[in-house]
């Protein structure tokens, strides 16, 4: 029963308080501004693949000598 209250106190959590500016912004009508934060996730994405892929390049340089 405790563990259920748990998990029950962290959706009611995340419903409630970390949510709260998405649902501000998806009650806006500029679709630019609704998708802003999936495009910055997207970007941060794209950094870091292009990093570690940097880095795997380095590491097989480093190997193959």
């Amino acid at each position: 029963m405790i563990a259920n209250n748990i998990f029950k106190a962290i959706g009611e959590f995340c419903q409630n308080i970390l949510f709260v500016p998405y649902d501000s912004i998806r009650s806006m009508h500029n679709w630019w501004l609704q998708n802003s934060v999936s495009w910055i996730f997207i970007t941060i994405l794209f950094i870091a693949l292009f990093y570690w892929l940097g880095q795997l390049k380095k590491y097989k340089k480093l190997e193959s000598k």
